[in-house]
């Protein structure tokens, strides 16, 4: 009876650390997608775990004017949360960076992404595991493919990590995610995921790249 009391406590906690759970779809009411107009910055596009974390990273990045949530990298053609959870749809969550490149290169994006998740982990970051959670770059051009390659290529050779397990694949198509989704950490500052994953890895990437933050 002990022992099940036990993991039964450690499954409760192990669900309020995980990004795959159930959320308040009404909680987001603090939409600023589509107030802005963003035709005219450059895009990127990141995975690294939990989208949720990653956008409050990127948007804490001077030169970044928007992140926004969503799905790439699967066959399913608009895929849910719920679908890309179960990690049948082939996705990964995944977040698309509008960017001022006068401010902040394509190079420095992916050198942020490099600092700010373990690409070590095979479709695991943090709780959270499942292809839909893999380290991943999705190419829009030859360049930003070049820059990608050369820059792991140049974490291998010295030794920065052993082995990176990072996906580098053409993007194909991004599919927002729901608007629940967006913004969530600054419209959810107590949910238990942010609290005990979100803020201590956006934290941890602060200490090691202070020089490229907003309003530093």
């Amino acid at each position: 009876m002990h022992r099940i009391s036990i993991f039964l406590i450690l499954l409760i906690s192990l669900t309020f650390q995980s990004c795959a759970q159930q959320v308040d779809k009404k909680q987001n009411s603090k939409q600023k997608l589509g107030s802005k107009d963003l035709s005219t910055y450059q895009t990127a596009y990141f995975a690294s775990g939990c989208f949720w974390c990653v956008e409050a990273i990127y948007e804490s990045v001077d030169g970044v004017v928007e992140a926004e949530s969503g799905y790439s990298g699967g066959d399913t053609k608009n895929p849910t949360y719920e679908e890309v959870c179960r990690g049948n749809t082939g996705h990964a969550e995944t977040v698309k960076i509008y960017y001022d490149s006068t401010k902040v290169s394509y190079k420095d994006l992916v050198r942020v992404f490099f600092n700010s998740h373990d690409p070590t982990t095979l479709n695991r970051q943090g709780p959270d595991s499942g292809t839909q959670y893999r380290s991943a770059i999705f190419f829009s051009s030859t360049t930003e493919k070049e820059i990608a390659k050369q820059f792991m290529d140049s974490l291998l050779n010295n030794k920065f990590f052993p082995s990176i397990t990072t996906e580098l694949s053409p993007l194909t198509i991004f599919y927002k995610a729901e608007i629940y989704h967006q913004d969530f950490k600054t419209c959810n500052p107590t949910h238990p995921y942010i609290q005990n994953v979100s803020n201590p890895r956006l934290k941890e990437f602060q200490k090691k790249e202070k020089y490229r933050l907003k309003n530093r």
